[in-house]
């Protein structure tokens, strides 16, 4: 027993010293406890019970807010079912670690020093002593977008497509919850493409999904410079969040414009809607491909071009410390900056008045070409596995990594082997390259000297 206890209090000691693995511990737990509670014959509609495999896979992708799915959720799943997905979608979405530092604030009143640590590994707060304020916006930012959305969706299904009130009300607050999260899960086989006509609809929803690809802290940020702009009639915005605002409406801009051009005239997707109804299912598309998951046209039926675009949307991603995945607007915004200064000369990178530091650029870097690594690898793996074309399996590979939830339709059929793989890049997608090798890294090791400066030929 004492020996039990000797190695427990190591145990702790360890995740102290390295949150990073309590990140990927809590969220392995909560992956396997939903899968768990999918198992149960209640979760079926059928009353049969899921394979593990299935639950498996719903609740790996509920949590990594994703998306993907192997069965229909709103046939498949009982409201049982549903209501653990609805669970892990929010849980996810918040942060295990958010969420358990929360819980623990609201019950002592104080926060631990461990328990700041492993908070901060989750929401990239600046300090410790932020993360109260952090945790607190948190939770607040996600209950008002979420019952703001969800008031309005239910209104409409209410009102404009003659739901009961309390089919409305489930409808509009499950979609809002996974709209704001990130998540891409909804209660239609056809996601959303009924309401492919419809802004009252899909204008929310693209706003709820927008707001969370954001990032905690630029939403926080926004608020907090709110009042101050008022009296100093200035924005006193951090480098991050102009990095993360401005690339986002770029990203969002040459989204929209790129699918209405490539998709213009095509049968399948926005050829039979109005000109109007194009412009607004091309900017849901480019919103969705932010790591959200929805869909209001057949991804099945786009272009190859189209999804060559998509995927390159869905690899960058949303904003840091948010719902979103993919290797974040800012890590391509910092690489942008970098390949600029290169190819001028410059010796050292800069942007909007500020210098990058070179540790910024090396974390960029590693970031983004780990994430090209693994989508490579996958997706090479996935091509024995399945007989599908390349780009409907790069489609998917990238679609799990990003943790976006879009699909051309192949992962239901994929083998249980193919099912695992995606299973994994979801995993890693939402905890991230960084922090999965910082987790699994034995100890750190600092270098107490300088080696001699030499240059190798390039290029």
């Amino acid at each position: 027993m004492a020996g039990l206890v000797t190695q427990l209090r190591s145990l702790s000691l360890v995740l102290a010293a390295h949150p990073a693995r309590a990140v990927v511990l809590a969220f392995a737990a909560v992956v396997l406890a939903g899968a768990v509670l999918l198992v149960l014959p209640i979760a079926t509609e059928e009353r049969a019970g899921a394979s593990f495999l299935t639950a498996l896979f719903t609740s790996t992708s509920a949590v990594c807010v994703t998306g993907l799915a192997v069965v229909d959720t709103g046939t498949y799943w009982s409201g049982f079912g549903e209501g653990v997905i609805l669970v892990l979608i929010q849980v996810g979405g918040f942060g295990i670690m958010t969420m358990a530092s929360l819980l623990a604030l609201l019950v002592s009143g104080r926060l631990r020093l461990r328990m700041q640590l492993t908070a901060q590994a989750e929401t990239k707060s600046l300090g410790i002593g932020d993360v109260r304020r952090v945790l607190l916006g948190v939770a607040g930012t996600t209950l008002i977008v979420e019952l703001a959305v969800g008031a309005v969706l239910a209104l409409r299904f209410r009102y404009g497509y003659g739901e009961s009130i309390g089919s409305a009300v489930y409808l509009g607050f499950f979609h809002a919850v996974s709209a704001f999260n990130n998540a891409g899960f909804g209660l239609h086989a056809d996601s959303i493409t009924r309401y492919a006509g419809d802004t009252w609809v899909m204008l929310p929803v693209a706003v709820a999904v927008i707001l969370g690809g954001l990032g905690f802290p630029v939403l926080l940020e926004l608020l907090r410079h709110r009042n101050r702009r008022r009296t100093t009639g200035r924005r006193n915005w951090t480098l991050h969040t102009k990095l993360t605002l401005i690339t986002t409406a770029v990203l969002l801009i040459a989204g929209t414009v790129l699918t209405g051009l490539l998709e213009w005239t095509n049968a399948g997707t926005l050829g039979p809607h109005s000109t109007a109804d194009k412009i607004l299912n091309s900017f849901f598309h480019s919103a969705m491909a932010r790591t959200a998951g929805f869909n209001a046209v057949d991804i099945g039926a786009m272009e190859s071009s189209t999804l060559l675009m998509t995927c390159v949307l869905m690899f960058i991603g949303g904003g840091s410390a948010g719902t979103a995945g993919g290797i974040k607007v800012t890590t391509f915004a910092v690489l942008l900056v970098a390949i600029i200064a290169e190819v001028r000369g410059e010796p050292i990178s800069g942007v909007l008045g500020r210098r990058l530091a070179p540790h910024v650029l090396r974390q960029a870097l590693t970031v983004a070409l780990l994430g090209v690594g693994l989508v490579i690898a996958s997706t090479l793996l996935l091509l024995t596995l399945v007989e599908e074309r390349l780009e409907a399996v790069l489609f998917e590979v990238v679609s799990a990594f990003a943790t976006v939830g879009l699909s051309t339709g192949i992962t239901a059929d994929m083998p249980g082997a193919g099912q695992l793989l995606l299973i994994g890049l979801m995993f890693v997608g939402r905890i991230g390259p960084i922090t999965l090798v910082s987790a699994l890294a034995l100890r750190e090791r600092r270098r107490r000297y300088e080696l001699p400066e030499e240059r190798p030929v390039i290029g």
